[in-house]
């Protein structure tokens, strides 16, 4: 008995020094997603094991989850208060959130457990950097270098704070020496380029910038940079093979779309500028030049009308800006609009006086040095950080998660306890009851054989039979044959008590087929109404054409109540009708039919992911991006990328 008993702690033992060593041979690979399974399955074998969730953190981390890196880093602390590495990361993740102070706080508590550890000063000289405290970050990144002086990148950081102070000698010196340390990282021939194109050598700064891509062909920064220095040289040719490189690369860079755009302008190509700047403010619809600029193309094309609803959106965006009145005002008179023209010109004299009484300089400058500023800051148009300078904006495509339904083919997810896989007796039951393998899912699945003898009742029958015409792409046939179980069912419950239960599920699988017919219909029609959110989360709706259908999803929702009633248990039914409800623009229900969702089956990463992309949209982004990385945690992949546009904070 004793010997058996060891046996049993031994195995555990290995099995979490297996998991283990796999999550962090993931995280090593970069594998962060494998990581994350792998600290899962630890986090539920030994929640006092603080180790396993600072390393679910790291993993989240660099999934861009900032906020789920958080909450494991708390958890480490709260299991080990004294534990340095949890302060450390924890103030790393306040840091990007902008929360200088407890980030600070978060490090200080570090350095008096470990004032050896070298390390932690330099992530308070970065976030001394990010809280502009200048002065005290170089004094962290001197005690750096003195312990690791052959740290390039800490240089670079050093530089970068002289930089700011208006130093750019000793600005200039820490770049050398960064570049003498490590010759063959490109960042710091970026940096040193970039420095010497603002004293305006520009010779040295292309040479920079052309060994910067010699030594990574993908760094965007330096090419964009190498493009600005390209275009200074009235090479429009060589600017624009550059831009044409890192849209390859990002074909949603928008600063990198504008600049082309203004290009393309520039030699007279207005069709091209025009759809450039479309682009532009597709991914970002709120940024004031890029109207502007777009009113001027439009003008070149004589579709004067168009460059008039340019110039409003310019100024209602931006009120102060006189060179949009005062091009409104020569859009108006060639229109003819005699009185709007003289009105704005009016606005514009008096807002560019304005300006000029405050002391500013230039006629139509109106208030440059805020329209500068805006043009780094507008709407989230370009963003930049210590890390990463490239300015741009990237486009999400994102997508609910689909309809569950029972399918034909495959077969149940394994029984390990561990996997956090949905158990129901009932529906094993139903799935390993017949001859043909059953499934539930949300995705499709790979193509079978048609098997037509499956044993069983004749609803159970009549079921399998319309799952296999779904395969055959037969939707109408598959609807008869559904109908039938579903008719069927209500006759068979004397001689199988279980029918009750099963109608529930082939209710569910008509809903499914009826929306998913509903949509097959609209996607025909080509004017299905279509949800995108902007980067700051705003539902933004589009029509492709005049006409507006509202497809009515009533009878799909029928069946899925119907269903609930008959199996109240079911988390399924509850993340269809959700489903469901988003497409009737029902997002409030919706979001309490996912609740209940999640009630039933906590570990249904789907429905923390539709949830959460509800509350983004309905401005509810604290909770939202929580149900984002919660959705990532168990294993729906996307959710990271929803988190890396839509759950940045502000300072980020």
């Amino acid at each position: 008995m004793f010997l058996l008993f060891t046996g049993t702690v031994c195995f555990s033992q290995w099995d979490k020094d297996v998991f283990s060593w796999r999550g962090r041979n993931a995280l090593s690979e970069g594998k962060y997603a494998i990581a994350i399974e792998n600290f899962n399955i630890l986090t539920r074998l030994d929640t006092t094991d603080y180790w396993s969730f600072f390393w679910r953190g790291i993993a989240k981390y660099n999934l861009g989850d900032i906020r789920g890196a958080q909450r494991d880093f708390n958890t480490s602390i709260r299991i080990n208060p004294v534990f340095t590495n949890g302060y450390h990361y924890r103030a790393i993740t306040y840091s990007r959130s902008g929360d200088y102070d407890s980030a600070l706080g978060d490090l200080e508590k570090a350095i008096s457990l470990r004032p050896g550890f070298i390390g932690l000063y330099y992530s308070r000289g970065v976030t001394y950097f990010l809280a502009r405290r200048f002065d005290d970050a170089v004094l962290d990144f001197d005690r750096f270098i003195r312990k690791e002086p052959q740290d390039a990148s800490a240089y670079l950081n050093r530089g970068a704070c002289h930089l700011f102070l208006g130093d750019t000698l000793k600005a200039m010196t820490d770049y050398n020496k960064a570049v003498a340390l490590d010759r063959f990282e490109s960042e710091s021939y970026i940096r040193r380029g970039s420095l010497q194109a603002m004293r305006g050598d520009t010779e040295s700064a292309m040479t920079d910038m052309n060994k910067a891509i010699d030594l990574d062909s993908t760094s965007t920064l330096a090419r964009f940079n190498r493009a600005i220095l390209f275009y200074g040289k009235k090479d429009y040719k060589a600017a624009m093979a550059d831009f044409n490189a890192i849209l390859a690369l990002e074909p949603g860079n928008a600063l990198t779309l504008y600049n082309r755009s203004l290009i393309y302008a520039q030699v007279g190509e207005w069709e091209k500028a025009l759809e450039d700047m479309d682009r532009v403010l597709a991914i970002n619809p709120g940024n004031v030049l890029a109207h502007f600029n777009r009113a001027a193309f439009y003008i070149e094309l004589g579709r004067y009308k168009a460059a008039l609803e340019d110039y409003d959106s310019a100024i209602e965006l931006y009120p102060d800006f006189a060179k949009a009145y005062m091009n409104r005002s020569y859009v108006n008179n060639l229109l003819g609009r005699k009185k709007q023209s003289k009105a704005d010109y009016e606005t514009a004299r008096r807002k560019v006086q304005e300006y000029r009484d405050r002391g500013g300089e230039g006629a139509l400058a109106d208030t440059s040095s805020k329209f500068n500023s805006l043009l780094a800051l507008d709407a989230e148009f370009a963003r930049k950080d210590f890390n990463d300078e490239m300015l741009q904006h990237r486009v999400v495509d994102i997508n609910l998660k689909p309809l569950y339904r029972i399918r034909a083919g495959g077969g149940t997810e394994g029984t390990n306890i561990l996997s956090g896989r949905y158990e129901n007796a009932l529906l094993d039951r139903f799935l390993a009851g017949g001859t043909m393998p059953l499934s539930i899912g949300g995705e499709e699945l790979p193509r079978i054989e048609p098997r037509y003898g499956e044993e069983g009742d004749a609803a159970r029958t009549a079921f399998v039979r319309g799952l296999l015409q779904i395969r055959e792409k037969q939707f109408n046939k598959a609807l008869e044959y559904f109908n039938r179980a579903v008719a069927l069912a209500d006759g068979e419950t004397e001689r199988n008590r279980y029918s009750r239960w099963y109608k529930a599920l082939y209710l569910m699988n008509r809903a499914t087929l009826k929306a998913e017919m509903i949509d097959f219909i609209a996607s025909i029609e080509k004017n299905v109404q279509t949800i995108s959110m902007d980067d700051q989360g705003n539902a933004r709706a589009r029509l492709s054409d005049s006409r507006i259908h509202h497809y009515d999803y009533s009878d799909a929702v029928a069946d899925l109540r119907e269903a609930i009633a008959l199996l109240p248990d079911l988390p399924y039914l509850y993340f269809n009708l959700g489903n469901l409800q988003c497409l009737s623009s029902e997002l409030v229900d919706a979001v309490s039919s996912y609740d209940k969702a999640v009630e039933l089956y906590p570990g249904m990463g789907d429905a923390y992911y539709n949830r959460g992309l509800v509350l983004v949209f309905l401005k509810d982004r604290e909770k939202g991006c929580i149900d984002l990385s919660r959705a990532g945690e168990l294993g729906v992949a996307e959710a990271y990328r929803v988190i890396s546009k839509y759950c940045k904070d502000e300072q980020d």
